[in-house]
């Protein structure tokens, strides 16, 4: 590189960003969970009602948790895959300040009662528009930096960050209505179709090209082996930006939205296998007969246990587009196990291993306790994989009653048991976090321990 001491200043604070909010994000989650099982705990405390810790919940998690991990690996693969500096430090720094002022802000407005009322897109305009501004200050920093490179080839992490942060400048213009600043919605079925256009790709153009830019980074290098296919790690890239964009609608089958764009979401769903697969083969084929050295490294070991997670959450998702299928699953908890281990067990564990796994080369010294981050590692797997059967028994159980006539109220006591559970792993996850925190601290801030080449 021409910068024989990079500062890696942006990688350091997207980390400490993710840190952070990954404890309140879990938090808001445990409270509503909570809540669930006891409405009266919160009762008349107006900032904590459900309404307004589940959207703060989700949001937080999102573009709190998991997103800031994913750009601080990729903050630190970029000059590296590209053999130059980061275009801008500086302006990495402001991004990673101006970042925080929103999720600040974010949980604020939303105690507050402050929300558009659609669901993944509750943000009022101007926080709107900020998230837009920095997502824009990535892109710059990221292309920038492509234009200065002295390696000719482009590996296909770049393609994956470059198009995630672009396209979701995008999709989340388009699916906030940012056109309509006093309103923030259209009206009906328009409305619907353009929100799960956006709701759907915060995960399809977001997390999954940053998770899979990361995985395609850390896999390779801590196996020590070349990528398995170039070609067919482009095939996945290309095949996820055809694909997923359009199967957002598999959430208004129930709808009258037109049935062209209902056909085309659901074989799109399903044709999902390909980007899918492409990836899975690519990255085990990398890692065949090496799983030693990934379990060796902290890092790799969650990244990889995040594409273990990812082909179920894939698999699950082609399956629930189905018609047949949806008439059981959708609705209820089924789905909210569907996004748990998407977001945590897929997205989350590859944002953490990426975090473990740049911090002791941005700091030149060891992770402060491999053992505290194999508890948070163990806490966070038994979580993931907790939610997703507790919540699709209680999903299957909803379901079913509803379809068998069953009324809600008939229903609730049924899946009490697991809605405790729910949130006794959700205390657990709350745990994970503040151990991460602690680690990632002190791994960034004390200057002990020997350096690391």
């Amino acid at each position: 590189m021409s910068n024989p001491s990079p500062t890696y200043q942006t990688a350091k604070g997207f980390c400490l960003t993710s840190a952070f909010w990954m404890i309140v994000g879990t938090l808001m989650g445990l409270i509503g969970a909570t809540e669930l099982v006891a409405p009266d705990l919160t009762k008349n405390i107006g900032w904590l009602v459900f309404g307004r810790v589940r959207p703060i919940h989700i949001n937080i998690v999102l573009f709190g948790f998991v997103t800031p991990g994913l750009l601080a690996a990729a903050f630190y693969y970029f000059p590296r895959l590209l053999k130059t500096e980061l275009y801008s430090e500086r302006l990495g720094v402001v991004t990673v300040v101006a970042w925080n002022i929103a999720l600040v802000a974010v949980v604020l407005t939303l105690m507050l009662g402050y929300t558009q009322g659609r669901e993944y897109a509750e943000l009022i305009w101007p926080i709107d528009v900020a998230v837009i501004v920095v997502f824009l200050m990535v892109f710059f920093n990221f292309i920038m930096t492509v234009k200065q490179r002295t390696e000719p080839v482009l590996y296909v992490s770049v393609w994956y960050a470059l198009a995630a942060v672009i396209l979701t400048a995008c999709t989340y213009a388009l699916g906030n209505i940012v056109w309509r600043p006093s309103s923030g919605a259209l009206v009906g079925i328009p409305d619907a179709i353009i929100l799960w256009f956006y709701g759907h790709n915060v995960f399809g153009l977001l997390l999954t090209p940053l998770s899979a830019g990361v995985t395609y980074y850390v896999i390779p290098r801590s196996v020590r082996a070349p990528l398995y296919s170039h070609t067919l790690s482009l095939l996945g890239f290309w095949s996820l930006i055809v694909v997923y964009t359009h199967i957002g609608t598999h959430h208004l089958l129930q709808v009258p939205v037109p049935t062209w764009l209902k056909v085309i979401a659901i074989v799109d769903s399903v044709a999902m296998v390909i980007p899918v697969m492409a990836f899975l083969i690519n990255i085990w084929y990398t890692a065949k007969g090496r799983l030693g050295e990934i379990h060796a490294d902290i890092g790799a070991k969650f990244v990889f246990t995040g594409t273990i997670m990812y082909f179920f959450v894939s698999i699950q998702g082609s399956m629930m587009s189905l018609p047949d299928v949806q008439r059981v699953t959708h609705f209820n908890n089924w789905v909210v196990a569907h996004a748990h281990i998407g977001v945590l067990g897929f997205a989350g564990m590859i944002a953490l291993g990426g975090l473990y796994y740049i911090l002791p080369k941005v700091t030149g010294r060891p992770l402060y306790s491999r053992l505290l981050a194999d508890i948070q590692y163990w806490l966070v797997l038994i979580v993931s994989i907790g939610f997703t059967v507790v919540l699709t028994i209680a999903g299957l159980i909803q379901g079913n009653g509803w379809l068998n006539g069953e009324t809600v109220y008939r229903i609730l006591p049924q899946i009490h048991p697991y809605y405790v559970t729910r949130a006794s792993l959700g205390l657990i996850l709350v745990i994970g976090a503040a151990l991460g925190f602690y680690n990632i601290v002190r791994t960034l801030f004390v200057r002990s321990g020997e350096a690391v080449t």
